[in-house]
């Protein structure tokens, strides 16, 4: 058995958002419902003085490869349906082990 992650980075495009508080509002409650529907975490790692941009990092993780893969498809169609007005996700899946692994790893470059 394993244990698996995935990241994905999400860029966001609030194109109605015409202050810091209204694409604060909205990213909020984007990150709430990620969390409360789809069981990820996500946090704002880029472009938050910008009004209408933001970059989430969101991640999930499982014992499972496939249930991971499944979950991550979840998040990646909400995101789509919830943010027509342009998302765009990079995904990264990996296990423990892995990571693990490179890190212990003294010829992997950091």
């Amino acid at each position: 058995m394993g244990a698996y992650y995935a990241l994905l980075l999400v860029d966001l495009h609030f194109p109605d958002a015409g202050s810091l508080k209204a694409k604060r509002r909205e990213l909020s409650s984007i990150k709430a419902q990620l969390h409360t529907r789809l069981g990820a975490v996500a946090a704002e790692c880029d472009h938050q003085d910008t009004w209408q941009r933001a970059t989430l990092a969101v991640a999930l993780c499982s014992g499972s490869l496939r249930t991971l893969g499944e979950a991550t498809d979840r998040v990646e169609r909400w995101l789509d349906a919830r943010c027509p007005q342009g998302v765009r996700v990079q995904r990264r899946v990996t296990s423990f082990e892995e990571t693990e692994d490179h890190m212990t790893d003294p010829t992997t470059p950091t």
